[in-house]
């Protein structure tokens, strides 16, 4: 009983703690709340200004919780010190812990910056088709750490956002319009003229190819079997496929109705026998 009454202080010392730390305590608290109250003020200001900047969904969910968590901390350390604890070591070693984690998850978090990147600058969006990282499909989806894009022949491919926020991209569907380009040879003893006009005027009967800016058509190379002859023509974006193919092959059945040859590359073997 003796050591139990010496663990509990007596009524001197009890007041002596509380005219040391009440104060502080109190004042830890009223900032406590406050800190709250001002990070729950900050995170509905910065919603707005998300939503009037037109940020997707996921990169404001993260970055209100990012900024509200950080805060958080920082006001907690801010409150501990307060009311009379030394955090200085505490704070070292939350730092070491932080370096550590950051060069084990290097790749990871150069990922999660390029996400960011991505989400904030918009170089494409949901529903482009682009050309990146020696892939080409419809972007699917926008992650924090990857993007999901899908091929015409049904793949599904996953980029890390750390290389793709860093490398080259073709976005084809910033325009509502895009160039088809061909190039048709011809022998070198088929008429040129004939050959363009056959050209244009099959441009010309297909409605889905625009006629401002007009049909293009001129020799582009004199090659070693064919004068080539190089074509383009402006289409809405949606239509670019289905028009590269059936030009092709119209054009081919054109030339073979009108006696206009299309060369491929011929050799001509000459035996020589000895006497």
């Amino acid at each position: 009983m003796e050591k139990l009454t010496e663990l509990v202080p007596s009524s001197g010392e009890l007041y002596s703690l509380i005219m040391t730390y009440g104060g502080k305590l109190l004042l830890a608290l009223i900032t406590l709340v406050i800190g709250l109250w001002l990070i729950g003020r900050l995170k509905r200001v910065l919603r707005k200004v998300f939503e009037m900047r037109a940020y997707e969904q996921t990169l404001q969910q993260f970055l209100l919780q990012l900024i509200s968590v950080t805060l958080k901390i920082l006001l907690l350390i801010s409150v501990i010190s307060m009311i009379g604890v030394q955090m200085t070591s505490f704070i070292a070693l939350l730092g070491a812990a932080g370096l550590a984690f950051g060069m084990a998850l290097s790749g990871t978090l150069q990922n999660f910056a390029g996400g960011v990147m991505l989400l904030i600058l918009k170089p494409f969006k949901v529903g482009d088709y682009i050309e990146a990282q020696n892939y080409a499909g419809t972007v699917e989806e926008i992650q924090i750490f990857h993007t999901i894009l899908h091929t015409p022949d049904k793949k599904t491919i996953i980029i890390p956002n750390g290389p793709l926020s860093n490398g080259s991209a073709v976005n084809y569907s910033t325009s509502p319009l895009r160039r088809v380009d061909w190039t048709f040879g011809i022998g070198y003893t088929d008429n040129i003229d004939k050959a363009k006009e056959l050209i244009l005027d099959l441009l010309q009967r297909d409605q889905r190819i625009l006629q401002d800016p007009a049909p293009f058509t001129g020799v582009i190379s004199l090659g070693d079997s064919s004068v080539n002859i190089v074509t383009r023509a402006w289409v809405n974006s949606g239509n670019y496929w289905d028009v590269f193919f059936e030009i092709n092959e119209l054009v081919k059945k054109t030339f073979d109705a009108q006696g206009v040859s299309i060369p491929f590359p011929q050799r001509d073997v000459h035996i020589i026998q000895a006497k």
